[in-house]
């Protein structure tokens, strides 16, 4: 069949796992224990709208009508962006529908082997998509009521991230601990606290000004997630090209500004058992920004405040994670960069840009150069260690024949 005929067809393309002790299979008898690192809530329209003081109701996203009748996405931090009449058909329509209950959703990750899954806004990505922090701290705080309401009771597999508007640092404290009193297993802040495109007088996650923060979520005991398209618009482009330049170069690549934030400016040293970790941006940058670091610190050593005990680098292979959905040249640089412990694998459910409902194939087109062991923690067990899932006792029993 064609590309044309079936534009999704080439998403069950696998080499096998032929050799492979275990298998991403979900009806095989020695599964890998699986947890997806990213995946996105359906939120109904009024998530926000339901949660918040009146006085917000006026300046929450939406949808508005233009003056020929087009509809038009209204986010105060946005351009407003025209909304195209498309028709999904096939799987694309099937992953537009997925997941709208717990039980569709749990549903969907049996058909897909997934054991437990990390959960990130989906509408509710816009909740930091304004300059005015406190907007942004009253829809985290929403985003975060709903989403244990939603999902709480199925914590130990669907596991949301409480959404923390970093740029308010006292109401961050906050919620940060109201947070870690309902269970949460995870945060997540945006890429830069402060919405926008980058401004010198804009604080930054490399300032102590946030050590209270820093603190209080060490104190939490709870990982820092930066979620990729956050902290600015990265509809920036605009014409021919421009979902690819938007998703490759304003999307994808802010999300590593935090991480070296964190690695460069000491954060990491004065605050030891702080996890953090990037969301959907792949993993093939990271051996590249880990050298990229450790040259400036050597080279421009005459420039370089604070002087670390270590190298950048190590701040990130000792606290810091990156999660992928399908990533070759990540994979491939794995062993040789010493990032094992660091790279969770993910769905990204139910994105066009995830693997559902054919991951297993997505595993077995990447994960051949990786030994049994470094599949793995890839898959789930670095997660688990991270994110505190508990792991099924079948899937701790030796395999037989490995």
């Amino acid at each position: 069949m064609s590309v044309a005929a079936d534009p999704n067809l080439w998403r069950q393309d696998t080499p096998g796992s032929a050799g492979w002790p275990r298998s991403p299979r979900p009806d095989a008898a020695n599964k890998y224990f699986m947890v997806s690192a990213d995946g996105h809530a359906q939120e109904p329209s009024d998530f926000l709208a339901a949660r918040m003081d009146a006085r917000y109701q006026d300046r929450l996203p939406g949808i508005v009508l233009g003056g020929d009748g087009a509809k038009f996405q209204k986010t105060e931090g946005f351009r407003p962006i025209r909304l195209s009449a498309l028709k999904f058909e096939g799987e694309d329509l099937e992953r537009v529908e997925a997941g709208l209950t717990v039980d569709e959703r749990l549903a969907a990750h049996a058909r897909d082997g997934i054991d437990c899954e990390i959960i990130f806004p989906n509408k509710g990505l816009t909740i930091w998509a304004t300059p005015d922090v406190e907007f942004s701290q009253a829809m985290c705080r929403a985003w975060n009521d709903w989403a244990w309401e939603t999902f709480g009771p199925t914590n130990d597999r669907l596991s949301p991230m409480a959404c923390i508007a970093s740029g308010d640092v006292a109401g961050a404290v906050a919620e940060v601990q109201r947070a870690a009193k309902r269970g949460f297993r995870g945060l997540c802040l945006p890429c830069k606290p402060v919405w926008g495109a980058p401004d010198w007088e804009h604080p930054n996650y490399n300032l102590p000004e946030f050590d209270p923060l820093w603190a209080a979520i060490q104190d939490a005991d709870l990982p820092v997630t930066f979620h990729v398209s956050t902290g600015r618009d990265p509809r920036t482009a605009r014409g021919n090209g421009g979902a690819v330049i938007n998703y490759a170069v304003h999307s994808l690549s802010p999300t590593m500004e935090p991480l070296v934030n964190l690695c460069a400016a000491g954060v990491i040293e004065r605050f030891p058992r702080l996890r953090f970790g990037s969301i959907e941006a792949g993993i093939g940058w990271v051996p590249w920004m880990l050298t990229a670091m450790d040259e400036a610190y050597h080279k421009h050593h005459m420039w370089v405040r604070p002087k670390l005990k270590q190298l950048p680098s190590e701040y990130f292979r000792s606290n810091g994670f990156a999660s992928f959905g399908e990533d070759p040249p990540g994979l491939a640089l794995l062993r040789e960069f010493d990032l094992g412990d660091n790279f969770l694998w993910a769905n990204d459910f139910p994105h066009h840009e995830g693997t559902w409902p054919h991951s297993a194939a997505a595993i077995e087109r990447t994960m051949g150069r990786l030994d049994d062991d470094e599949r793995a923690k890839v898959l789930g067990l670095n997660a688990a260690r991270i994110f505190g899932f508990e792991i099924p006792a079948r899937y701790r029993r030796p395999v037989a024949g490995a």
